[in-house]
Parts: C-alpha cells; sequence; structure tokens
C-alpha cells in the first residue's frame, strides 16, 4: 500500500481476529458465537474489556447493541459511527461480522498510537444478532435500533427451546438502559467479507459498496396426503415433495433467466411424515428473490405466486405462499462511498464498484445514518462456512482503508 505515512497495524489486527475466533471456535476451524448465548457474552466481554483499555466509554442499549465512543475536539459535532457484528451461524466462519468490529477497534489503536484527536467523536458498533440463527430474524439489533422492527416485537421472539430474546439479553447481562433507537450520528462505515466470489476472480482488494440488493421472500407450504409408498399407484398420488419440487426448480428457472444479476433460493426444506416408505403429505419451504434492480424484484412478486399456485394447482396439492418482505435496493451515501473510493486509490489498491448481495446492519443504518460499505475478498467467495478465509494482508488493506474513510468524515471541514 501506498499514498499514507499513517498505518494501522496489520499483525496486531490479525492477532486480534484469532483471539476472538477462539471464543467459540469449532473443531473445524470456524465460529460458534450464536446471539445471545454464554459464548456470545465472551465475545461481548472481551470487546467491551479491549474498548475500555484504551479510554472508550462503552454504552448498551436495550436490545443489547454495544457502542464505545472515543470522543472528538468538538463535543457538538456528531459521531462518526463504524463496526459490525460478533455473533456467527451455528456453524461460521471466523470473518464474517468480527472483521469489522476487530478492523474497528484497531482503527481506535491506531488513532491512540498516532496521537490524533478527530474533529467529530467516532463510535464503534457492535450490533446485536445480525445472522437471526437462533431466532430466525437477521438483522435483530439494527432493525430494531433502526425503527425497522418494534422492540416489543424483538423481545418476545423465541429459539426453538422457548426462551425469548428479553429473556436472553438479561440472561447473559446485555440488556442495556440505552434507548434502542437512531440518534443523531454524521455517517457509518461498515467493513466486511464479499461473501462471494468476484473480487477474488478479479484479483481487486477492494470492494466498493454501491448499495445492496432488492429481496423478497416467502414462506411455502404444499398440501398433500400421506399414502403409503408401496401401494399406492401414481394416479392415486397426490405428492406435495413433488409439487415443491417443480416448484423450486421454476425458482431457479427464474433466477437464470436474469442472468448473473438474478438471485433465487430455496434454502430450508420440511418434508412430513419425512418416512422413506411414506408419500410425502406436506412440505414447507422458504423462498427469497434478490436483484439490484427493484423492478425485477416487483416483476418476480407478480409472476412468481402465479406461476407457483399453476404447478401446484395442477398437480392438486394445494400451495400456500406467505409473502414475509418486500425490500426496495438500498443505496448508500454518495459521499460517503466516495471517501471509500478515495482511500483505495490514494492506497494504491485495486477496487471496484459492487452491489452488496447478502443483507447487513448497514442496510437499516442507512435509513437513518450516511453510510458505505467496504468489502475484502474471502477465498473461493465461501461464507456461512468453518471454511471461511481471508489473508492477513486483505484484511489489513480493508482496514486500512477503513480508517482513512472514517478519519476523512470525522476531520472534515463543516
Amino acid at each position: 500500500m501506498s499514498g499514507t505515512n499513517q498505518r494501522i497495524d496489520g499483525k496486531r489486527l490479525w492477532d486480534s481476529l484469532m483471539a476472538m475466533a477462539e471464543i467459540g471456535a469449532t473443531p473445524k476451524g470456524g465460529v460458534k458465537r450464536l446471539t445471545l448465548t454464554e459464548v456470545d457474552r465472551q465475545g461481548r466481554d472481551r470487546f467491551r474489556t479491549w474498548c475500555e483499555s484504551l479510554g472508550l466509554t462503552v454504552r448498551v442499549d436495550a436490545i443489547g447493541n454495544m457502542f464505545a465512543r472515543r470522543e472528538g475536539r468538538d463535543p457538538g459535532r456528531l459521531p462518526v459511527l463504524l463496526g459490525s457484528h460478533l455473533d456467527s451461524q451455528p456453524s461460521g466462519g471466523k470473518f464474517d461480522g468480527a472483521l469489522g468490529v476487530i478492523a474497528g477497534l484497531e482503527v481506535m489503536r491506531t488513532l491512540n498510537d498516532l496521537g490524533i484527536t478527530t474533529e467529530a467523536p467516532v463510535e464503534l458498533v457492535n450490533w446485536t444478532d445480525e445472522e437471526g440463527s437462533r431466532f430466525g430474524h437477521s438483522l435483530m439489533g439494527s432493525g430494531a435500533w433502526a425503527g425497522v422492527y418494534p422492540l416489543d416485537k424483538v423481545y418476545g421472539l423465541k429459539d426453538v427451546e422457548g426462551i425469548t430474546v428479553e429473556q436472553a439479553l438479561t440472561g447473559i447481562g446485555y440488556k442495556g438502559s440505552h434507548p434502542a433507537k437512531p440518534f443523531p450520528a454524521d455517517a457509518y462505515f461498515e467493513l466486511h467479507i464479499e461473501q462471494g466470489p468476484i473480487l477474488e476472480r478479479e484479483g481487486r482488494q477492494i470492494g466498493i459498496v454501491t448499495g445492496a440488493q432488492a429481496q423478497v421472500w416467502y414462506d411455502a407450504a404444499v398440501t398433500g396426503q400421506d399414502a403409503h409408498a408401496g401401494t399406492t399407484p401414481p394416479s392415486a398420488r397426490r405428492d406435495a415433495l413433488v409439487t415443491a419440487a417443480r416448484i423450486i426448480d421454476l425458482v431457479d428457472r427464474l433466477m437464470r433467466a436474469r442472468g448473473e444479476d438474478g438471485r433465487g433460493t430455496v434454502g430450508q426444506l420440511h418434508v412430513l411424515p419425512n418416512s422413506r416408505n411414506v408419500v410425502p403429505g406436506e412440505v414447507r419451504f422458504s423462498v427469497e428473490f434478490r436483484h439490484p434492480d427493484f423492478a425485477e424484484i416487483e416483476r418476480l412478486a407478480g409472476e412468481f405466486p402465479r406461476a407457483a399456485a399453476a404447478v401446484a394447482d395442477a398437480a392438486g396439492t394445494p400451495l400456500q405462499l406467505t409473502e414475509l418482505f418486500r425490500l426496495p435496493a438500498q443505496p448508500f451515501d454518495p459521499g460517503c462511498v466516495d471517501l471509500v473510493r478515495q482511500a483505495a486509490a490514494r492506497l494504491g489498491l485495486p477496487a471496484r464498484e459492487i452491489v452488496s448481495g447478502a443483507g447487513h446492519d448497514a442496510v437499516y443504518v442507512a435509513r437513518s445514518v450516511p453510510t458505505a460499505m467496504i468489502f475484502t475478498p474471502c477465498k473461493d467467495g465461501l461464507s456461512h462456512n468453518e471454511a471461511e478465509s481471508i489473508e492477513p494482508e486483505e484484511a489489513a488493506a480493508g482496514c486500512q482503508v477503513l480508517f482513512e474513510a472514517v478519519l476523512a468524515r470525522a476531520n472534515r471541514p463543516l
């Protein structure tokens, strides 16, 4: 990297990433830090200790989001936020979310090392339950903070053991006293692994994220009739799984009709009674579509339900399709995005503009705070997997861009 003598410490960043990865470490080299569990508490406690050792003031809001504040020269200026999340999937990787939080910590450490007092305060955020893998509601902390989800509704969500979010927050000691709602902030920056193959394929070290894709999600249920697999002839079968399979193929065809920008996925499938010698009588499954253009999502939201219903009707197996949500594409703030672009150019890092295919806390934060994201490559584009991997120099490059962008925003002339 060229362009600056204000360097983050890449080795310290990597060592801290590895230290956080010890908490919830799995045998295959990943992490299992499910939100609001004892393991999550350990990760939060270590994060809090690191922040407080730097002289940062840590506060926790009512949904457990953690904010570590470094004061600026001008107490009247709005803070610049940066961060991500520390929770993981059940078989997650070391870097999804954690990179953004620990890189933010390294930004704070570097500001201290260099004796820099920024004009605006800087606040590092650990958002609660980005993954949604325990309570079934992704982007929970940032969504509650942004006012997308009512706090009472979020508190009442339950895991498979019947434990509510509020009980879990209280149980680990992270139901904070501060309101879970937006406060005035000048900007938000989030560093994250790409979770896809584009940067690696093109040999780019930095993704300048211009926004996030539009999405529509459904819950689907096909009802057929349980029947004996050996005695029920084709003419008498109402096989819910065959119908579901045809609808899943429809999802794939609708995706591929939109080229490389199309995304269509069935990620969950529950077959009942799930016996090898019984014709399936009920199948429940998830469906989601994503696309950078909201107009395409609107077209899919019109086309898919009709086409899927026709498949089900032809088989005599009724389909119940429930639309969970429809999100427009979320553009990020041009000024913040440009700071990322300028930093990558100044550092001589090969970069490209990219649209986020995944949902991130930044998507909800962007509704009330000017926002930008930075992507780094990950090996083979693999994420939500214990084999998720990045190189130390990739982490350092992303962190350096984050440092430059945050510093420029916090010191910008008003």
